[in-house]
């Protein structure tokens, strides 16, 4: 939506293409503005740009079975502080899942 926002503001607007598109015009210029100046960014932000690579390398190195606990373990045990929930969070927004063990359940519907 920001792409279209940013190819259409010259011919429309900013102001008229957010309210069509149900976005808020301080958002919209917030993120124009953290594109322009990343240094800005939160700590957080900053932290998951750092996390996410190696969150995804811990996976791939354990045969994209470990789940978050694991892998929150592995950071441990490199030596990187990190919250559990944190890991959770990034491998959630990285569509990474660990194996999935149990009985497979099947519905059998006529």
């Amino acid at each position: 939506m920001r792409d279209f926002i940013n190819q259409h503001r010259d011919a429309y607007g900013v102001e008229p293409l957010c309210k069509v598109l149900q976005i808020a015009p301080s958002a919209y210029r917030r993120h124009a503005a953290l594109q322009r100046e990343p240094h800005k960014r939160c700590a957080r932000a900053v932290r998951d740009d750092v996390l996410c690579p190696e969150i995804k390398r811990v996976w791939q190195a354990n045969m994209q079975v470990y789940g978050a606990d694991k892998v929150w373990r592995q950071f441990a045990r490199e030596d990187v502080t990190v919250a559990r929930c944190t890991v959770e969070r990034l491998m959630r927004k990285l569509g990474l899942l660990g194996a999935i063990r149990g009985k497979v359940v099947q519905h059998n519907c006529q």
